[in-house]
């Protein structure tokens, strides 16, 4: 055996196998009607995604079923399943909201009705078209309820979105990964937590429980015992007792009150999910360093010289995490984070055009480099390119005719040039750090419906094709890492749009018959959707008649400039001083996150590399960390769908008693 070969995923010389078949059309229909309802739950309570929970439980509970049956998963099946389950919980509708919406497409109905119904959003009502939702105060709001004859314009423009979303994902994302896979040969550093996972799986299913099941089961341990703490505690005692109790706040713990004295309109926290330090022994080090050191920088040194110069006039003593977010974001936030994100986004060009033209240096013959490994499943890059733009104009004609008086020149632009552009400037990305840092122009949607003289509030809800499509690329190079055909995901994703639309209407119109949604019930969502309600507001207002005195006021010029050479120093600076590339990313970007999660996120880091990677090598610890966080979510998952179940049969019982 070759030196590093036991850390391998799979050998160099084996064949594609496509990993589609009964066995994945059980799984799909398992975890739209056993597991969806859980991730709704979840991500109502929590904020938490079943997204890389549900994929572990599913597979785990047929590998078992198969083991009984004396059938062993391969580790192409067994890829299949964990997306086919990713696909089911974790993909939505909603397009152009900031909120975290778990649980189908049906998700974006849900945000819609309370965003119509919520306190930012009054004076908006007369404006929102009725394709999007019904108006307040009628039938469908009052009672809860999907079947009624004024959701049937929003249901049809949903689904023709999500076949529309699914065909251009797919199109686009198979050619970005032939760029920057097989052109490129970027290495994709999270795209080996899924198919390191798969290779463990597949050895016990047939049973050979090498060390990659042993370090599978030890993260899902981790994940029980602090799922018990975070979600059964506070789950259960929802029911058996007359309030809720949580052992640890969720989805943080906010100091942002109690240091109001020492640093004014400061915000400090800490992340209570574990998720976050474990994520740390995964993203590259100098991406969390440099997150954190900005992090730091904004809040503790920044944002109280801001308050003490009188730039943050809208924060007040007493707010905590949300508020004080809010107010320091309209003050200078925004407008300085438009100038920083420019600086990351032009870095990000000027690197994916330096490695193309120093691709195509090192090219002998050029398009050989793109000639796929035979038997992957490879479609020809023109066929496929028209694909995508045949989506591409559909979604321009279908958002003519929801918006007519919107120039349709503006959406053709979004979808043909910007598009496929910020997807691969992601991608690389993505194949560099495993996080689209700079994949987007910011605020650009924002500035050409404002520029663009249109008068009203429909385009903001409108599906403009301002995608990025970069995380389909990780799809695909975990497909190849797993020797699985790409045909097998073109199957896969067709069974999952059909059986979480069938499935997502059925549980979100259950759950929301229950009772409101967010409400008391719903912690995460009670407390965090009035936050994005806020932001999404006051763009939509920008539109309407004296909007633009209100953005006048929330988007400064000079506080972009300020943000566009603090970003451009700051990159020279650590250009000078030899500081590695990635560090420039997570620094610049920094200046967005939370304290909450840049801390834990770097004490993970540490831990990770000054003595993990010591203790195990550099090697070994770099195949060991993915699978960690796997099996983190496996057993987050286990535990989580247990209480949850509980949960939903007693306020279903609940609500036929009374």
């Amino acid at each position: 055996m070759e030196r590093g070969e036991e850390y391998r995923l799979m050998p160099e010389d084996a064949p594609y196998e496509s990993g589609f078949n009964m066995k994945t059309v059980w799984a799909a229909l398992f975890v739209g009607f056993v597991m969806l309802p859980g991730a709704i739950y979840l991500g109502l309570v929590t904020g938490q995604s079943m997204a890389g929970a549900s994929e572990w439980v599913t597979i785990i509970l047929f590998i078992e079923i198969m083991k009984r049956a004396f059938v062993r998963l391969k580790t192409q099946e067994i890829i299949i399943l964990y997306w086919v389950a990713g696909g089911l919980i974790s993909i939505g509708a909603k397009l152009g909201t900031s909120a975290v919406l778990f649980g189908g497409p049906f998700a974006g109905p849900i945000w819609d009705q309370y965003f119509v119904q919520s306190p930012p959003a009054q004076g908006l009502a007369p404006y929102i078209p009725d394709w999007l939702v019904p108006p307040p105060g009628s039938e469908p709001l009052l009672k809860r309820t999907f079947l009624h004859p004024a959701w049937v314009k929003p249901i049809t423009v949903l689904v023709i979105v999500m076949v529309l979303l699914r065909v251009n994902s797919l199109s686009l994302g198979y050619v970005l990964f032939r760029i920057t896979s097989d052109l490129e040969r970027l290495p994709f550093p999270m795209a080996y937590v899924q198919a390191w996972g798969a290779t463990a799986l597949a050895e016990t299913s047939g049973r050979r429980e090498g060390w990659r099941w042993r370090v599978f089961t030890t993260g899902a341990f981790i994940g029980l015992i602090w799922g018990a703490v975070y979600v059964v505690i506070p789950t259960l005692s929802s029911i058996f007792l007359t309030s809720t109790v949580q052992l640890l706040p969720i989805p943080f713990i906010d100091f942002t009150v109690k240091i109001k004295s020492i640093l004014p309109a400061s915000v400090l926290g800490f992340g209570t999910d574990l998720v976050h330090f474990l994520i740390g022994f995964v993203l590259p080090f100098w991406v969390v360093v440099g997150t954190f050191i900005s992090s730091l920088l904004a809040n503790f040194v920044a944002n109280p010289l801001l308050y003490k110069h009188g730039i943050f006039h809208t924060w007040k003593p007493g707010m905590t995490t949300i508020p004080t977010s809010v107010s320091n974001s309209f003050d200078f936030w925004i407008s300085f984070g438009i100038g920083t994100a420019l600086v990351v986004a032009l870095i990000g060009f000027g690197v994916a055009g330096k490695a193309i033209l120093r691709a195509r240096r090192e090219a002998r013959g050029g398009p050989k480099l793109l000639r796929p490994p035979p038997g992957r499943g490879d479609m020809p890059i023109p066929t496929v390119l028209l694909i995508w733009a045949a989506s591409t104009l559909c979604f321009v004609v279908l958002v003519h005719i929801l918006v007519p008086e919107f120039p349709w020149w503006i959406t053709a632009l979004f979808g043909f040039l910007y598009t496929p552009l910020g997807s691969y400037i992601g991608a690389r990305m993505v194949g560099l750090t495993g996080t689209p840092y700079g994949a987007s122009i910011p605020y650009l949607k924002e500035a050409v419906f404002y520029l663009s003289g249109y008068k009203g509030a429909a385009i903001w809800f409108a599906p403009i094709p301002i995608f990025d499509h970069s995380g389909q690329v990780s799809v695909f190079k975990q497909l190849e890492l797993t020797k699985t055909t790409f045909g097998s995901l073109v199957k896969l994703t067709a069974l999952t749009l059909v059986v979480m639309l069938v499935c997502s209407f059925i549980f979100y119109s259950v759950i929301w018959k229950l009772g409101p949604i967010p409400s008391a019930a719903y912690p995460y969502a009670h407390k965090m959707w009035p936050f994005h309600a806020t932001m999404e507001a006051m763009w939509v207002k920008s539109t309407l008649p004296g909007g633009r005195a209100l953005i006048k006021g929330i988007i400064k010029f000079p506080y972009i400039l300020a943000g566009f050479g603090f970003g451009s120093a700051a990159y020279l600076l650590l250009s000078l001083l030899g500081a590695p590339t990635l560090i420039v990313y997570g620094f610049i970007m920094g200046f967005n996150t939370w304290p909450h999660y840049a801390i834990p996120q770097f004490l993970g880091a540490l831990l990770g590399r000054r003595y993990l990677r010591r203790r195990f090598g550099e090697e070994r610890w770099s195949a060991y960390a993915p699978i960690l966080l796997a099996g983190y979510s496996c057993g987050m998952g286990l535990i989580g769908m247990a209480s949850i179940s509980l949960a939903l049969i007693s306020k279903a019982v609940s609500q036929v008693v009374f």
